[in-house]
């Protein structure tokens, strides 16, 4: 705690400075003074006549801040924490969402509850939390797409929220590359064919995505551009309906997360053409990158994370963010992300919410230049 008196010491002022400042842990009270009229000297005179008041009223607002805020971060959690996962069941954010929110039930003694709210790529389920009180029992699964992409596709529209003003950035899950995958009745078996096969049809082929404003819409958008081609773009509201429509026949090709179309690819029910990791994964080792097929620009991971409503209590976020990187280490849980070329994520509070900044000023004139746009 610190008490601050922003205007000097001992200083003879024409009009009574109003403020006391006071500083407790990262927030700042205002708080109006009184002064000798006829002296109109401060902070000393302050002491003098009023101080004793003001300091008594201070320092118990102070005390009872601190011990209110210290006891709700020793407390929690007392109850269930809703975890919304703004994407459909089924998906690389559901996944990782289940696999963290079951370790944290585990460790933390209370029951964190997955809750699905799809729509506008991750938009309404993030704009959910972001209006939410900022208690630590209600966070996202946060992401590239709702955080980064969709922001910078929605230049024509007001958008919901400021991805870093009006949330809490926790924890980094990390995540897959993209995976763009064909269906297996199609007569191309390699990119360089597909992108012929589209040139010289060009309006014969479509794909989906996980939804608009989503990295594999972007990543897609991006091939389209750097291809010379034109395939359709399908947005479905989550990465499952994307793959069972692929499945089906719907569809011909899906841009989409490595961990949602593995099952499929290694079944046969879906072939993968390319993948944006930097390099081949040991999984997939007949899977080429797009890097290595001329197009460096498609090289990215579709993160995921886990955020709250801007404003939580600095002791639950730093209580979070060990468990949830504690939980990412464990030998069964990186076994089960390896598969899908996952890496863990390893960054504190503070690096993670510059890494969140770096990737929205990444991610804009990418999708400037893609020519992407919300639907």
């Amino acid at each position: 705690m610190r008490i601050c008196w922003p205007y000097g010491s001992a200083v003879h002022y024409t009009q009574p400075p109003p403020l006391l400042l006071l500083q407790l842990s990262r927030h700042t009270y205002v708080l109006p003074v009184r002064f000798n009229q006829a002296t109109m000297r401060g902070p000393i005179s302050l002491f003098n006549y009023d101080m004793p008041t003001t300091l008594l009223r201070v320092l118990l607002i102070a005390a009872t801040t601190f011990a209110t805020t210290s006891a709700i971060a020793q407390a929690w959690p007392a109850k269930t924490v809703r975890v919304i996962v703004p994407f459909a069941p089924g998906g690389t954010a559901d996944t990782l969402g289940r696999i963290v929110s079951i370790k944290l039930t585990e460790s933390l003694g209370q029951s964190f509850v997955v809750e699905n709210r799809a729509g506008a790529g991750g938009v309404n389920g993030s704009d959910l939390v972001a209006k939410s009180a900022p208690d630590g029992y209600i966070l996202v699964v946060s992401g590239v797409a709702s955080h980064a992409i969709a922001p910078a596709l929605a230049h024509s529209t007001k958008f919901p929220f400021d991805p870093l003003r009006d949330f809490t950035h926790i924890a980094l899950f990390g995540g897959p590359p993209a995976v763009f995958a064909v269906h297996p009745s199609l007569p191309f078996k390699t990119l360089p064919a597909l992108v012929a096969y589209a040139k010289a049809n060009p309006t014969a082929l479509n794909y989906g995505s996980p939804g608009n404003g989503t990295q594999g819409h972007l990543v897609a958008e991006l091939f389209n551009q750097t291809a010379g081609i034109k395939l359709a773009h399908i947005p479905y509201k989550g990465a499952s309906a994307a793959m069972v429509d692929l499945i089906a026949g719907n569809i011909h090709a899906v841009s989409n997360t490595l961990t949602t179309a593995s099952a499929q690819i290694r079944s046969g029910r879906a072939r993968a053409l390319a993948i944006s990791s930097a390099a081949r994964l040991p999984d997939y080792p007949s899977v080429p990158t797009f890097r290595e097929l001329g197009y460096p620009n498609l090289v990215a991971t579709i993160w995921f994370s886990l955020s709250g409503p801007a404003g939580m209590p600095s002791e639950v976020v730093t209580k979070l963010n060990t468990e949830v990187r504690r939980v990412l280490q464990l030998p069964d849980v990186r076994e089960r992300l390896r598969p899908d070329g996952i890496d863990a994520g390893t960054l504190d509070p503070k690096a993670f919410s510059e890494f969140m900044a770096a990737e929205i000023k990444r991610w804009a004139p990418v999708v400037r230049n893609s020519g992407a746009r919300v639907d």
